[in-house]
Formats: structure tokens, sequence, C-alpha cells
């Protein structure tokens, strides 16, 4: 049976992990957390508790994600090991084109804006993740969120704050300053906020299912929305959308397997970074000492420069993944890394080889386990908030190139590059579902946890409070650090060529994690939740006073 590492004293880490004999949710924002543990405490499986924890998190954490975003989920089966993935995430409108875009104007794709707007996957997701996985009826996991959009909340910290950067960005909409700027300003840390307008779309969404989203009273309202601003959405666009079932790709890491999504995300760069880290002794280097975050950096570098080249949806591009995954090509990147940082973006050649975001996490009683990533992408996506509905559609079409020739290239009824990924790694007893947000930041986070815990024996909270650093750009030297790295390190970093930027203790540029893990040995469940974020692992509460009187 392999151990749970325990550091009960003399620690760096500042929270213990969530230890229970029931389930447990981790989310980032603690009234999602609870809502979710409620589910499970009335016979919810865990991924009833993970779409009631994901409703709820876009009632109260609106500018990271809500049902005008997508959807990638990672379902790991307890009885049979099995793994059952989802990507949905939705297309480009078939009228939004390279040529339409560039006789408007525009460059580049839009940020923000209609035309940065791509169908939401999410609803579409929840509901074929319910129909597998689910054991309540579909409306019960949508009162909490209807509970909190109706009678409000108090706004949360690091909520607050990144509300308050997007005043300007939300006041260019009439429907998004009457929602989210009340009096015209974003509301103060333990205001109470209501969201009347989004929970007429959620008790839709529970009474209807998912066609209300696609075909019903939403679909009708985003589409005036859309013919309002000029967009190019039709209503086919919505109701022929599907979400897609996928086979998750994975890699050893050490002896432990690690999975992540196929592209259109980028999952693919986190296996390709843990290939070019296992030729590496991390394990003999000083847990985030100058040697290993020199390599991990660089490594990052090499994954990222083919991410940004290749990764594409593979339903229109060819993207060469078995090369990208592959020992053989990781041995030739590896070969890159010198004692000094490289500051060009340069991809290989894989095929030559061959042979702003929420993330939640949830584990159930029996031991089963969903690793749920959902988002707009930047904050408040697009900045459109649907007319009547109190939601903000996402800004994804912003991830596509308007060059022709690139795998990512804007095409009519074609996925974006996605950043957002769930992930999931095993051994043996231990299961661990996982995962980090924060854009670019989260395959390279996903590998530093990845190394925490199979190289340096951190605890699942360990390992996530761990300092990270984070790079967001393609190319050049810089690269962002947290302060608690010591200065020391940071300077031999410099040394070595590294353009540091220093960022707080926990800064929210390396993303927030969720994390849960099953021993199937001792059935036992743990829960992490990052500092990073305003949330926590909840665990399901127990029966003590008997069944709930009605």
């Amino acid at each position: 049976m392999l151990q749970i590492p325990v550091l009960a004293q003399d620690r760096t880490q500042a929270r213990s992990m969530v230890i229970s004999d029931g389930g447990i949710v981790a989310t980032s924002q603690t009234l999602a957390s609870q809502a979710g543990a409620q589910v499970l405490a009335r016979g919810g499986s865990a991924m009833d508790a993970a779409i009631a924890a994901n409703a709820v998190q876009g009632v109260v954490e609106p500018e990271s994600c809500g049902i005008g975003g997508d959807v990638f989920a990672i379902h790991w089966d307890a009885r049979t090991g099995k793994l059952t993935a989802i990507n949905a995430s939705g297309w480009a409108p078939q009228g939004l084109t390279i040529d339409a875009l560039r006789s408007m104007g525009h460059k580049a794709m839009p940020q923000e804006g209609i035309h940065s707007v791509t169908v939401p996957g999410c609803v579409d997701g929840w509901a074929r993740l319910h129909q597998r996985f689910g054991k309540l009826p579909w409306a019960d996991l949508f009162q909490p969120a209807i509970y909190y959009a109706t009678h409000g909340f108090p706004v949360t910290e690091i909520i607050g704050e990144a509300w308050k950067l997007e005043v300007e960005k939300l006041g260019k909409d009439e429907n998004a300053r009457r929602v989210f700027l009340h009096g015209g300003a974003a509301p103060a840390v333990g205001e109470m906020f209501r969201d009347p307008e989004m929970a007429a779309a959620l008790k839709l969404i529970a009474a209807e299912g998912a066609p209300a989203f696609y075909r019903g009273a939403i679909a009708r309202a985003i589409m005036k929305t859309s013919d309002r601003l000029g967009g190019k959405m039709t209503p086919a666009d919505l109701s022929e959308f599907a979400s897609e079932w996928v086979q998750p790709l994975s890699t050893e890491y050490h002896g432990w397997k690690v999975y992540e999504l196929p592209p259109n995300g980028q999952g693919i760069a986190a296996i390709e970074m843990l290939n070019i880290l296992s030729l590496f002794p991390l394990a003999r280097y000083a847990p985030r000492g100058v040697d290993e975050l020199h390599t991990q950096i660089e490594a990052q570098k090499l994954a990222y420069a083919d991410l940004h080249r290749y990764v594409a949806d593979m339903r229109f591009a060819k993207v060469p993944v078995e090369g990208m995954v592959s020992m053989e090509y990781a041995r030739q990147r590896a070969r890159l890394i010198g004692e000094k940082a490289r500051c060009e973006d340069t991809p290989g050649d894989p095929a030559a080889v061959h042979g702003d975001t929420i993330y939640l996490s949830v584990v159930d009683r029996e031991g089963n386990i969903v690793s749920l990533i959902q988002s707009l992408y930047q904050h408040f996506g697009s900045g459109v908030v649907v007319d009547g509905y109190g939601f903000a559609l996402q800004n994804r079409g912003g991830l596509f190139d308007l060059d022709p020739q690139h795998p990512n290239a804007l095409a009519p009824r074609k996925r974006p590059f996605h950043t957002i990924i769930p992930a999931f790694m095993e051994k043996g007893d231990i299961h661990i579902g996982f995962g980090i947000m924060g854009g670019l930041n989260q395959a390279q986070a996903h590998a530093q946890f990845v190394s925490n815990v199979v190289d340096h024996g951190m605890n699942i909270q360990a390992a996530v409070e761990a300092p990270r650093f984070t790079k967001k750009t393609f190319g050049g030297c810089d690269v962002l650090i947290e302060n608690r790295i010591p200065p020391e390190v940071r300077d031999a970093l410099t040394a070595r060529g590294h353009q540091l930027k220093v960022q707080g203790d926990f800064s929210n540029e390396m993303g927030g994690g969720q994390i849960v893990l099953h021993d199937s040995a001792a059935h036992v469940n743990y829960g992490a939740s990052d500092p990073r974020k305003d949330g926590a692992a909840v665990p399901e509460p127990p029966p003590y006073y008997g069944p709930a009187k009605r």
C-alpha cells in the first residue's frame, strides 16, 4: 500500500489535508463546496455534486465561469477503474469567418464583444455527464444555485477583487452594467449580491434540461442579443451543437500514470513537459531549488513552443499527438536544455517521430472521482450579457488565429485552442483528481504539482501550496515567480539568464488548484484546496441527526 505523506510538524504548508471516509468537494468558493457536499449527503453521485457545485460557482464566481462558457471533465469509476472524459467546448458560429472579420477591419481576433463569442458548451456537457453518471433528479442539482441567485450571497475577497478590475469592460454592455454593476460599481467584499435574471435561466434549465438553453427560451434570448449586436450566430449553431466523449492521453512519470485530455486543449503540453522532466534527476534536486526550477522552466518553454505551433481542433487540423507525447521526442527536446536559459520560441518536429476559469474536484463515498474545469475564458468572458437572463457569454473565440495557414485558424463550426484542462493521476491504490486553473498557467502548473507529489513525496495539500513559477508568453526568457522562492535561488536563476518578475507569496498569477484523492485500500478520501483562491475542500456531512424531517 502506498503511504500518504503527512507533515504534521515543522512544515511549510499552511493548511492540512481534509480527510474523511465520506465524500469531499473541493472548489474555489466555499459556498459551492458546501453545496456539492450537501448533494453528496442527499445520496448524490460525485458527478451530481460536481454539477451542483459548478452551477453555484456560476452564480457566486460569475467573472470566471457560468452557463455561458465551456466545460471539460474526467470521471473515474472506483468499481471498474475506467476513465471517461468529455470535451464540451463550443464551436464558432457558421457565419464567423476570417474574411468576415477582416471586412470589418479586424487584423486579429477580437478579445471581447459579440465576435469573440463561441457557442457555450457547458449546459450540454452537464446534461450528458448527468445522464451517464448522475443519481439524483436533474432539477435537484440546480436548487443551490437558484437559491444563491435569488437570495443573494456575500461577495468573497479574491472574487471581489477580480470583479473590480472589470468595471470598464462591464460598462460597455448595457445588460452587464445593469446586472453586475449596481450603482455603477462592482460589489464590495462582503456585500450581498443577487442576480434574479440568472435565477430565471437556471430555473428553465432545471425544468426543461439542456433544450431550454440550445432550442428554447434561453436560445432565443442569446439570438436576440447576438442579432442586436451584429453577431453571426444562428439558431442552428446552438441547436446542432453536441459535446464529444474523448479518450484521455496518458504518460508514465516515475511509476505514476498521469492523464490529460487531447487537443483542442493544452493538456498535451503537460504530458510533453513531464516526459522531458522524467529524463532529469528531479528527485535528487532540492525542492524548488535552482536546478529543479531551471529544468522545469526550460522544459515548459520547449513544450509550449510546440503547443503554440501545433495544437488545434483535431476535427480540422492534423495535430501530431503521437509524436508530441512520445519519449523519443522528449529525448530530442531534453537535449536542448543546458546550463543557460533559452530565449527563442522554437517548436520541434514531432510529426517526424512515430511510435480565468474555475476548477473543482469531487470524490464520493464509494471513491468515484470527478475532475472538472469550466470557464468563460477572460473575466466575464466577452463582456456580453444575455438579454433577460443575467449571464455572460464566453470569449473563447479570442483564442483563434486569423492566419489561415495556422492549425488554429478561425473556421465555421471549429473549436478554438482551449486553455482549460482537468487531470487525473494514479499509482497502485492511490487515485488523484486534480487541476490548477489560470489560462496558459495550467499545463505547467500540472507538471509542477505532479513533480511535487512524485519526486519529492509531498502530500496533496503541500504540493498545491508549494511556490510556483509561470510563463504566460511564448518565447523570451521572462518568467513570473512567487516571492516564497528564496532570494539566493532567484539570484542563481537570474545568473542563468532567466528574467524574473517576482510576485506575491500566493500569487493569483499562479492559478488556484483543487485536489481530491481516494485510497482504495483504506477506503479513505483526502481533499486539498489552494490558498490562492477563496475556496475550501469540504467533506460530506454525516447523518448525525438521521434523515431530514419533511
